[in-house]
């Protein structure tokens, strides 16, 4: 796995990171970003921020239900988020 990697389509921006203890998956379209978070060792509940550093604004196991909050605090459809490779193992 790798340490960074980005996909993007359908005008939106995606960048997976391992940095501080956790796993980041942090989606951008416009000006608005959601990130979800989970730790490094990657079993735990997954978080939805307003992004890397933002606030915490719920947390979930599965990983089709954050995506599903992260696409509706971007306006989009979860069908419009690119999920790199090195992210979709995430949830519980």
């Amino acid at each position: 796995m790798t340490d960074t990697e980005t996909a993007s389509a359908n005008g939106v921006a995606a960048r997976y990171e391992e940095t501080g203890g956790e796993r980041l998956l942090t989606f951008s379209r416009d000006s608005r970003e959601a990130t979800v978070a989970q730790n490094a060792e990657g079993y735990a509940m997954l978080k939805v921020r307003t992004g890397p550093d933002g606030d915490e604004l719920e947390r979930y196991y599965g990983f089709d239900m954050a995506l599903d909050h992260a696409a509706e605090l971007l306006g989009v459809a979860v069908s419009d988020l690119p999920v790199p490779d090195a992210a979709a193992d995430m949830g519980m």
